[in-house]
C-alpha cells in the first residue's frame, strides 16, 4: 500500500513532537514554564549597626558584590570599579553566552531594587529568582549563596538598601540557545531557614568564607554540561576572558597545594598577595576580585588558608604566560597544558 506524503509528514510532526517533549522532561518541565520559585513575604529585616556592619564586610569584602555589579576601569592593571557608579550593574564581558549583564542593585525606584521586598531581594542572592519570577544566570553565584546563613543574607540586604542609588538601565539579558531554557532549570528553591555554619575551626569557618568568595566555583574548571569536573576542585582550569586584555583567554590558576598549584605559598604570604594583588612582584590579574578580597580581616583570610590547605593536592599546572596546548587533564588549551598527564587511580 503507497503511504500518502501526508501521511509522512503528520509522522514526522509527531516524532518531532514526542522529541521536544522527552527533552523537555530530561532537563525538566521549567524550560519552558519558568523556574521552581517559593512565594515571597513583606517582612522587613530588622535594622542594627551591627547588621550593618556585617553587610557592609560581606558585600565590600568575601561576597564581592560590586565587583560584578558595577563597571570598572580597564585602563590601569587593577581593574577598579568605577566608584561613581557602585552598585549599577553592566553588561559582563560573556559575549559567547549572547548578552548578559549584572543587574542595578543600588535602590534606585526605576532601574534598582528600591521596589523591591527585602525577601525578593533575599530570594534572588540565594535561590536565583528575580522579583517578577525570571530565573538569574548562575554567574550571579546564587547556588553557592544558598548556603549561607539567614543573619548574613539580611545583613547583605540590609546594607545595599544603603547605598547611593544610581540610575543605570542595564540591557535587558538575552541568551544564546538553549541556554535560553536550560536557565530556567537552574534555581532550586531552599527549603527552609538555613541555619548558622559550622564555625568551630579554621577548617569550617574558611570552607564557608570561600565558599561566599568563589573560590571552588572560579578555581574549578567545568564540563560541556556546565558541571565541575571531577578530581579538579580548586586545580583551576575556568575560563575567563580578560576585557583588559581584548578578551583574552584567562584561565584560573591551581590553588591547591601540589607543587603544580601553590605549594610555595605560606600563610604570610598568600595573605600578603591578596591585599598587594602581586606575586613577587608581579600583578595578579585582576579579574580575581582583589579590590573587594583586600577589605578581609586577617582572620578570615587566615581561616580561608586553613580552608585551602585541607583540600586534597591536584597535579595541574596552568599558566597564562605561556602558549596554549592541549591539556588531557582539564581538556583545553592553555599554557603548560603539554606538561600534564592523566594521573591513573588505584
Amino acid at each position: 500500500m503507497a503511504i500518502s506524503s501526508r501521511s509522512v509528514l503528520w509522522g514526522l510532526v509527531v516524532l518531532a513532537a514526542a522529541t521536544v517533549i522527552g527533552t523537555i522532561t530530561f532537563v525538566g518541565w521549567e524550560a519552558i514554564l519558568g523556574p521552581r520559585r517559593r512565594p515571597t513575604t513583606d517582612r522587613k529585616f530588622p535594622v542594627t549597626a551591627e547588621r550593618l556592619a556585617r553587610g557592609k564586610y560581606l558585600v565590600e569584602g568575601p561576597g564581592a558584590c560590586f565587583h560584578c555589579h558595577t563597571e570598572h576601569d580597564f585602563s590601569t592593571p587593577a581593574y577598579p570599579i568605577v566608584t561613581a557608579k557602585r552598585g549599577g550593574g553592566w553588561e559582563l564581558p560573556l559575549p559567547e553566552l549572547g548578552t548578559l549583564a549584572a543587574s542595578n542593585i543600588t535602590p534606585d525606584p526605576v532601574v534598582g531594587l528600591g521596589t523591591w521586598t527585602d525577601d525578593e531581594i533575599a530570594r534572588a542572592i540565594r535561590e536565583g529568582v528575580a522579583r517578577d519570577g525570571t530565573a538569574l544566570f548562575p554567574v550571579m553565584d546564587y547556588p553557592a549563596y544558598a548556603r549561607m546563613d539567614e543573619g548574613d543574607v539580611e545583613a547583605i540586604v540590609v546594607y545595599v538598601r544603603t547605598i547611593a542609588p544610581v540610575k543605570n538601565n542595564v540591557p535587558r539579558r538575552r541568551l544564546i540557545f538553549p541556554l535560553n531554557l536550560l536557565v530556567n532549570t537552574m534555581p532550586m528553591p531552599l527549603a527552609g531557614p538555613v541555619g548558622p555554619h559550622p564555625a568551630s575551626t579554621p577548617v569550617e569557618r574558611g570552607r564557608y568564607l570561600a565558599t561566599i568568595a568563589g573560590c571552588p566555583t572560579c578555581h574549578t574548571p567545568i564540563d560541556s554540561r556546565g558541571r565541575p569536573m571531577p578530581g579538579l576542585a580548586f586545580a583551576g582550569g575556568a575560563i575567563f576572558h580578560d576585557p583588559g586584555q581584548a578578551m583574552k583567554p584567562t584561565f584560573s590558576l591551581n590553588i591547591t597545594h601540589d607543587p603544580s598549584g601553590i605549594a610555595h605559598y605560606d600563610e604570610a604570604f598568600f595573605i600578603d598577595m591578596i591585599r598587594t594583588g602581586r606575586v613577587a612582584g608581579r600583578v595578579v590579574s585582576h579579574i580575581m576580585p582583589l579590590e573587594s578580597f583586600k577589605n578581609m580581616t586577617d582572620e578570615d583570610l587566615r581561616d580561608i588558608w586553613a580552608y585551602l590547605q585541607a583540600q586534597p593536592p591536584v597535579r595541574h599546572r596552568i599558566s597564562n604566560t605561556d602558549p596554549p596546548a592541549d591539556c588531557p587533564v582539564c581538556g583545553q588549551r592553555h599554557g603548560l597544558g603539554n606538561l600534564n598527564t592523566v594521573q591513573k587511580t588505584s
